[in-house]
């Protein structure tokens, strides 16, 4: 996790790294896999959200597609002072986690199905009937 501090002068502190970053460069923290907590440098006030939220924001002002079409983010909007809203958040929250599961799991599936692809099989025997198991290229070395 990351340790941010944001400075009423717009910046951002990394108190992890101990050095000046900008929001481009939270986001490829995140991107990266990495967790961040952003708190005011006054108060201590959680500032967490709101800067995740400019990131989106920003992401598709740069013509990264649209993640969140207009039609989801009223009903996001709605969902606010609704009893339903926790439910909701929740229900999100493990649908995005189902959907990164599976893309993970399609991944491993294609790299197996890209294993056993035809031409790749027939240069592995190739490569063990005539160079020894060894590829051309670690045979010169």
């Amino acid at each position: 996790m990351h340790n941010l501090k944001k400075y009423p002068n717009r910046r951002l502190y990394d108190t992890t790294d101990s050095q000046y970053v900008t929001v481009d460069d939270v986001r490829k923290l995140i991107i990266s896999g990495e967790s961040i907590k952003v708190v005011d440098s006054k108060d201590g006030a959680d500032l967490t959200r709101s800067v995740l939220l400019q990131i989106l924001a920003e992401q598709e002002q740069q013509g990264h597609g649209t993640v969140l079409t207009n039609r989801t983010i009223e009903q996001l909007i709605r969902f606010y002072g609704d009893r339903f809203g926790r439910v909701a958040s929740r229900y999100i929250e493990e649908a995005i986690q189902a959907f990164l599961d599976h893309q993970d799991l399609y991944r491993d599936r294609m790299r197996q199905l890209n294993a056993m692809n035809p031409l790749n099989v027939m240069k592995q025997a190739f490569d063990a009937t005539f160079t020894g198991g060894k590829s051309e290229s670690k045979k010169e070395k």
